[in-house]
């Protein structure tokens, strides 16, 4: 049985936008650092073989911007939490193909992220559930 006061913590409002914040940090900071770092963000994409690499980062911007604030705000956020799951998974791959890498170091450093990523995938999920639940009450 979970203690009265932990209740209570998680049925308050502002301590499910905490979390709904907090989910989406690396989201919505990474897609303000591309903001304000459009040739960081270029060069990352050219790194990562992304071409065209200009409308490439634009999605992004408008997914890691839009779909956090989406979340956040609460409003569908079945759509905003699909696409920012997408996008993970999208962008773990491409930038974490542990698989492919023979030097043992990397595939373990690599794997490692890929991994974190899918928790961050089902974060998302959960806010989806979450979400839905607290709208239909």
């Amino acid at each position: 049985m979970t203690p009265a006061p932990i209740v209570r913590l998680l049925e308050n409002r502002w301590f499910g936008l905490l979390a709904r914040i907090a989910l989406t940090f690396p989201y919505w900071t990474s897609g303000i650092a591309k903001l304000l770092n459009l040739k960081g963000a270029l060069a990352e994409a050219h790194a990562l073989g992304l071409h065209p690499a200009v409308p490439i980062i634009a999605v992004t911007i408008f997914i890691e911007l839009g779909a956090s604030l989406a979340v956040i705000s609460s409003r569908l956020t079945w759509l905003a939490a699909g696409a920012l799951g997408v996008f993970t998974a999208s962008a773990a791959a491409i930038a974490y193909p542990f698989w492919a890498d023979p030097d043992t170091i990397v595939r373990f450093t690599d794997r490692n992220a890929f991994f974190e990523h899918i928790g961050l995938i089902g974060g998302c999920v959960l806010a989806s559930i979450l979400a839905d639940r607290e709208h239909r009450q």
